[in-house]
C-alpha cells in the first residue's frame, strides 16, 4: 500500500489528516502529517520527513503531499525525492488527498494519475442557484 505524508506549512497537513479522517471514519494506516512552522530549520524538516518516509514505506512506495510549490516543506522535498520510490505533488487540495486515499492500494503511479484528476476534477465554479 502506498504511503501518504502530508508536509505542509503549520497547522494545514493536521488539518487535512483531521478532516481526511473524518470523511473515511477513523485514521488510516501509513498516513502521516508533518506541519512546519515558519521558523523550522530546513535540515530539521528533512530528518523528520525522511524518518517519516521510511516508516511509511512498504516497498510500494510513498506520496508527499505539499500545499504550495516555493514554500520550505516543498523544497525540502527535492531532497525527499532522491530515498527511492517517493514522489511529490504540490498543490494539495482535499479532493487530491482523498483520491490518494481511495487509490492508494494501486501503484505509486496510479495513486498520482488519481490524486492529480481529483485536484482537477474538485475545483469547480458553483453557479448561481
Amino acid at each position: 500500500m502506498v504511503g501518504i505524508l502530508l508536509l505542509m506549512h503549520a497547522p494545514l497537513a493536521q488539518a487535512f489528516m483531521a478532516t481526511a479522517a473524518h470523511m473515511f471514519e477513523g485514521q488510516h494506516e501509513r498516513i502521516e502529517a508533518i506541519d512546519v512552522s515558519a521558523d523550522q530549520d530546513t535540515a530539521d524538516v528533512n530528518a523528520i520527513a525522511t524518518q517519516a518516509i521510511a516508516r511509511l514505506d512498504d516497498g510500494s512506495g510513498v506520496l508527499v503531499l505539499t500545499d504550495v510549490m516555493g514554500g520550505t516543506p516543498s523544497n525540502c522535498c527535492h531532497l525527499l525525492a532522491a530515498h527511492g520510490r517517493v514522489e511529490v505533488i504540490a498543490g494539495v487540495s482535499l479532493p487530491m488527498l482523498l483520491r490518494a486515499i481511495t487509490y492508494r492500494q494501486n501503484d505509486l503511479d496510479t495513486v498520482i494519475e488519481k490524486a492529480l484528476a481529483g485536484g482537477k476534477s474538485g475545483a469547480v465554479r458553483i453557479d448561481h442557484c
